[in-house]
């Protein structure tokens, strides 16, 4: 059983296995008929494979489904995927659109209610009761990051603040005066929270102990070096606005993964390239089947991370089984000069070396029809003081790390403390100036 007080909405996180799967099966067999039925792509895409609701009489005929993908919602802009009339239809929220129009989704009441139930479900696995003091710095708006945080700290009991993210100097009155105890934000964000903290004093009069991050990946490396220089226990939650937001999966007080809630996504792992289905251990990508939400049902949503099942017993007790963290995405992958290399092996590669570098860009330009990759990491002020022969031997130790873990030599830049720009929402980590146009 847990380690801490488990909120009445987590109980469906110890379904034996029959029950959850009687429960997912159910659900599965609905949201096909009903998307079937009221949604004009999935039946078009349906009746092209010869496939009709009632084909679908196991957890494993979901392979026989077709895959939905981030266009379709582009495709079908703004409502052509909702399966319920507007009338019923009580928020909505959208993607920022930067690359195309946004995604929009909907929500009925209902889906706000199981909005509401997995964040609750998610703050208690961190160990977050009625006598915390949540200040919540996701963005709110159009954004679902905000508001899923929100209401599930409120569901619990929690004390919220509705503080968004910016605004640096009042992030840090509010989090002393109001005696905050945990904070919601993208991990990025949190690191330019602790820079500031500890340019005034630290962190040794705050009641901080729990933080809650996700919005976007982040490593093993980063959490280490959150908990150090903020003494708090770091968890990672996920979740996609085209699923439903922040509220999909969450750690627990172990750590050792991110337990999906099953009883309302149907999770797979399938080759990226094949979309052959992968067995539990194997890595792929995760395809995500919304079993309960009534607005903008996904069927086989392509998520594009990569990650595994891990169905071992947590020691949490937990029966809904976990993913390793997400690290990066198939499609986030840069491929230079033939070599595929993740945004996060050059983090892991940096804090190995420098501890307490967090900072830090990928910068690709193109010169003599090659692609260069430059990492500019940021100094911190001691070490920008320091000796030059102290900061090439750290440079060298740098590329050599990086060579190490993805076979590939790139030049590396110290850069001045505060010359790498903030992120006060999700991180920019890839400056890709390879365009033609673009200035070198």
């Amino acid at each position: 059983m847990s380690a801490y007080p488990i909120h009445p909405d987590s109980y469906a996180d110890f379904l034996t296995h029959d029950e959850l799967r009687r429960i997912q099966l159910h659900r599965l067999q609905e949201v096909v008929r009903v998307s079937y039925e009221r949604v004009p792509l999935t039946r078009q895409r349906m009746q092209e494979r010869g496939l009709k609701p009632e084909h679908i009489r196991t957890l494993g005929d979901a392979a026989l489904l077709p895959f939905m993908q981030k266009t379709d919602l582009r495709d079908t802009y703004p409502y052509g995927l909702f399966a319920r009339p507007m009338h019923e239809v009580v928020r909505l929220h959208a993607s920022s659109g930067t690359t195309g129009k946004p995604i929009v989704v909907g929500y009925t009441r209902d889906d706000l209610r199981v909005w509401s139930s997995v964040m609750t479900r998610t703050l208690s696995a961190a160990g977050l009761n009625e006598r915390d003091v949540v200040q919540n710095a996701f963005g709110y708006g159009l954004f679902t990051g905000g508001l899923g945080a929100h209401y599930g700290a409120e569901a619990l009991g929690a004390t919220v603040i509705p503080i968004s993210g910016g605004n640096t100097e009042r992030q840090l009155l509010v989090m002393q005066d109001f005696g905050v105890t945990a904070i919601c934000s993208t991990p990025s964000y949190f690191l330019h929270l602790i820079e500031a903290i500890e340019a005034v004093g630290g962190f040794r009069d705050l009641k901080l102990r729990t933080g809650i991050f996700g919005a976007e990946p982040w490593t093993e490396a980063m959490r280490a070096y959150i908990q150090e220089h903020a003494k708090i226990k770091a968890y990672d939650i996920y979740g996609l606005t085209e699923i439903i937001g922040p509220g999909v999966a969450t750690e627990c007080c172990c750590q050792a993964g991110l337990h999906v809630f099953e009883d309302h996504f149907l999770m797979e792992i399938v080759d990226p390239d094949t979309g052959r289905v992968l067995p539990d251990g194997e890595e792929g990508e995760l395809v995500l089947t919304t079993l309960s939400k009534q607005a903008t049902p996904m069927i086989r949503f392509r998520t594009h991370d990569i990650t595994a099942i891990d169905p071992a017993p947590c020691a949490c007790g937990r029966t809904i089984r976990r993913v390793r963290r997400v690290t990066h995405r198939s499609d986030d992958m840069l491929i230079i000069r033939g070599v595929n290399v993740f945004p996060s092996q050059i983090e892991a590669a940096l804090l190995k070396v420098g501890k307490e570098l967090p900072h830090y860009q990928i910068v690709l330009a193109r010169q003599a029809g090659l692609d260069q990759m430059e990492v500019q990491v940021e100094m911190t002020e001691a070490l920008f003081r320091d000796k030059v022969s102290a900061v090439e031997q750290l440079q060298r130790k740098m590329v050599q790390a990086i060579e190490h873990v993805v076979g590939l030599r790139v030049n590396v830049r110290l850069v001045e403390p505060q010359s790498i720009a903030r992120s006060q929402g999700k991180a920019k980590r890839v400056l890709d100036q390879r365009k033609e146009g673009a200035k070198p």
